[in-house]
């Protein structure tokens, strides 16, 4: 959800040192020596990022026993030899055109990034319009969102100067000694989703030293009497201070946010060597599946998920449900759960299927002109709206499909070719070919915005990212086709002279430009796009899973401790 933003208070910037990573190993273990047996609950911001360099002794008179463990190391050689396809594929034979339009989507995140790093480098944002940098309040005192959002989508298109480039902004200017609010569900889909893909991709130690680092600064946002973090999910890493969005309902828990932690957490944990329960990072991990037992607990009407969760009780809010904006992710995170584990994490597939089968009963509907759409539900009241957020559901339900069992296999790859299609058809049916921000299946009115506040494009991703999964699983030449529309529709309208820009009014050219270019354009937009027109081994889907910001996490096929 975008929220009007504006600069935080400014902080002393203070780089942090090398040795940083390994002073946090050194307070995290002599926090568990005194933390003794781990907590039912979360502890306290003051055990969680400063307690932890208190060398007082436990009240037992016996001294603490000495940790005799060999030090962990993440084996990644080992783990780069376990992947079934080099990362950046095989380059087999392939036709002319496909290849061309590759290189042309390769050329637009060129030169994406390189007005970034002209005229906004260090902001979180460029705004291209005005050839400067936005900073916004999302990231608190954390900036360079871009440069962490396009580390990947670099490394992948083998822009190999533009990368180091990149690298060399994290090494000597990213800085995490920083204060402010922060809010836990965008920092961690695009800093710590973005340093970990990095760090996986290229075995750079500077990537998991600060996602590390980074991530344990997070911990106190779970300090709520459910371990749920709050509406908004803000807290100030170095104060241990949380708070709420203000448009976060009474400051209960949005569920697209709480529910999409695991896939990240499950990798901070695994990097930071450390044993369950014994230390912050992988306290955190449990206190992620914690999240898991109390939905789990809760009663579903009709076995659906509100999107509202009260932090405190445990409790629904409201009773409104939609597979877009709050509710988005965490569907997208159970089946991504499953098949991170290797198709382990029994408990992440059943919430799926349960979830998708309610969906299928209660909100897919289908419109008077044929248009098969997943409707909004509030309180038992059908809303028949589809956000463009929501258009990520036909890429997560044809990916799911390919793992059902034989009976929902088929239904469910139709479902998602019919969703898919339908969020075309938002594209198509705009002036601008583009799509708007959400559409309305009313009289007279279908796949298109019928409300002045839906009509803009900040250049999303969610309807070529299904574009891109339905190509991997059926290899239709339409969805490479419906790519490359939207890539001309993005030059036409959204290139400018510095950049690329949103739009105001999808039905309306020529386009009136919104100044800014969004970090997840790079990160997401234009990676799916190159990968529509790459072939099945780059970033093969046998290797990898996406975050919901696109960046690419390893599946666990082994044990990858050295």
């Amino acid at each position: 959800t975008d929220l009007p933003r504006s600069p935080p208070a400014a902080a002393e910037p203070r780089h942090a040192s090398p040795a940083a990573p390994r002073r946090l190993r050194e307070k995290l273990r002599t926090a568990a020596r005194m933390a003794g047996p781990a907590a039912r609950t979360a502890p306290g911001p003051q055990q969680q990022v400063q307690g932890a360099e208190s060398r007082a002794q436990p009240a037992s008179a016996a001294p603490p026993a000495r940790d005799t463990r060999a030090p962990f190391r993440f084996d990644y050689e080992r783990f780069r030899r376990s992947l079934r396809h080099p990362v950046r594929g095989g380059r087999p034979g392939e036709d002319p055109e496909t290849r061309a339009r590759r290189m042309k989507i390769r050329e637009m995140m060129k030169f994406a990034w390189d007005n970034y790093k002209q005229y906004a480098l260090g902001k979180n944002e460029l705004r291209p319009l005005t050839k400067n940098g936005h900073i916004g309040n999302m990231f608190g005192g954390l900036r360079g969102a871009t440069v962490i959002d396009a580390l990947d989508t670099l490394y992948i298109m083998e822009l190999e100067e533009e990368f180091q480039e990149a690298k060399q902004w994290v090494e000597k200017s990213f800085d995490l000694n920083v204060n402010g609010e922060a809010s836990l569900f965008e920092v961690n889909i695009r800093y710590i989703g973005g340093l970990l893909a990095t760090y996986y991709l290229t075995g750079e130690e500077v990537f998991k030293n600060k996602a590390l680092e980074l991530g344990e600064k997070l911990l106190p946002a779970f300090n709520t009497p459910t371990g749920i973090p709050r509406g908004g999910s803000l807290s100030s890493p170095c104060s241990g201070m949380s708070w709420s969005w203000g448009w976060a309902s009474a400051g209960s828990s949005i569920l697209a946010e709480f529910g999409t932690l695991h896939l990240e957490f499950l990798h901070l944990s695994q990097l930071s060597g450390n044993p369950p329960s014994l230390v912050s990072l992988s306290l955190s991990l449990s206190q992620v599946m914690n999240i898991r037992r109390v939905l789990n607990r809760v009663e579903k009407p009709q076995g659906l998920y509100p999107n509202f969760l009260s932090p405190v009780t445990g409790s629904w809010v409201q009773h409104h449900v939609s597979i877009g904006g709050l509710g988005d992710s965490f569907y997208e995170y159970l089946i991504k759960s499953w098949l991170m584990s290797d198709k382990k994490d029994s408990e992440a597939k059943k919430m799926y299927d349960d979830a998708l089968e309610a969906i299928e009963k209660h909100l897919v509907k289908k419109s008077a002109g044929g248009l098969t759409y997943i409707a909004e539900w509030r309180g038992g009241i059908l809303d028949h709206k589809m956000g463009h957020l929501a258009c990520f559901s036909g890429g997560m339900i044809a990916l799911g499909a390919e793992h059902a069992h034989q009976e929902r296999r088929q239904r469910h790859r139709e479902l998602a070719a019919e969703i898919t299609s339908t969020c075309h058809e938002s594209y198509t049916r705009s002036d601008t070919k583009l799509g708007p921000e959400a559409f309305r299946f009313e009289a007279g009115s279908e796949a298109m915005a019928t409300r002045l506040s839906e009509r803009y494009y900040i250049l999303r991703p969610e309807v070529v990212e299904s574009y891109m999964y339905l190509w991997r699983l059926t290899h239709e030449p339409k969805y490479r086709h419906w790519g490359w529309e939207v890539v001309q529709a993005l030059e036409k309208h959204c290139r400018v002279e510095a950049g690329f820009s949103g739009i105001r009014d999808v039905y309306s050219t020529p386009a009136l430009h919104d100044n800014m270019q969004q970090s997840f354009f790079l990160a997401e937009t234009l990676k799916y796009l190159y990968l529509l027109f790459s072939e099945d081994d780059v970033l093969s889907l046998e290797d990898w899973v996406f975050n919901t910001e696109a960046h690419p996490l390893p599946i666990n096929h082994t044990d990858f401790k050295a």
